[in-house]
């Protein structure tokens, strides 16, 4: 049964209005399936009134519940009485400490105050060749999002490679830490393919406003890449 005195179904099916409607629709359906809110077994309302609801697009809509289903917070059914279920079970994954779940937040608080900086220093002082360099991981980031391991690794490297073009020592150290702290968050969730194309897009776009100069364009972009990281935390964190 749902939870009562915590929120409504017709709260989580509110518009979302954001640049990250992907991501948050995840954490929306991800943190009322945590929640009770929609219960086990339950089906989802149609595509077309989930799309009228949360006021997106189809396409945005299948891919945060193919992310979902991915994660295994989510079944689809074929056929007749088919459709969009809550699984019965949430997916077993390693739980986060008692620490990490009080910092998470702190966490993602200390990445964007690092990396919206870097960002728009970025996008004054990367060079043609380090623009090239950041292109080439993204081109290899497309190719990797059937394999979290590496995909992760080479998100670390263009994270890192933001910072070096910064030219200041001490923004690569804290971009390393930053990274640290969220590959040890995010160790504890799933990783449906969705989601790393959405964030690869996101670095694509990145890239592009650093190779015109565009200080607050980056800035801004990067600013929306980590909240949508925050998003998917918030909906898959055990």
């Amino acid at each position: 049964m749902p939870v009562e005195g915590i929120a409504t179904p017709e709260a989580v099916f509110a518009p979302v209005v954001s640049p990250t409607a992907f991501e948050e629709t995840v954490e929306r359906l991800g943190t009322a399936i945590k929640l009770g809110l929609l219960a086990p077994g339950s089906r989802l309302p149609a595509e077309r009134e989930l799309c009228a609801r949360l006021g997106i697009a189809r396409s945005t809509l299948r891919q945060a519940l193919g992310a979902l289903a991915d994660s295994g917070h989510l079944r689809a059914v074929r056929g007749r009485g088919g459709g969009t279920f809550v699984a019965e079970r949430l997916p077993a994954v390693e739980p986060p400490t008692e620490e990490e779940l009080a910092g998470w937040r702190e966490a993602c608080d200390a990445r964007l105050a690092v990396e919206v900086g870097v960002a728009v220093l970025a996008a004054e002082r990367a060079t043609a060749a380090q623009v090239a360099a950041l292109s080439a991981i993204v081109d290899e980031l497309r190719d990797l999002t059937d394999d979290f391991a590496a995909y992760r690794a080479a998100d670390v490297r263009f994270h890192l490679m933001l910072a070096q073009t910064t030219g200041s020592v001490r923004l690569e150290q804290a971009m390393t830490e930053a990274q640290g702290e969220m590959t040890d968050l995010i160790a504890h969730i799933a990783h449906p393919p969705q989601v790393l194309r959405s964030s690869n897009a996101q670095h694509a776009a990145i890239v592009a406003t650093i190779r015109d100069g565009d200080r607050g364009r980056a800035g801004a972009l990067m600013a929306a890449h980590l909240h949508g990281t925050e998003h998917v935390l918030a909906g898959l964190l055990p």
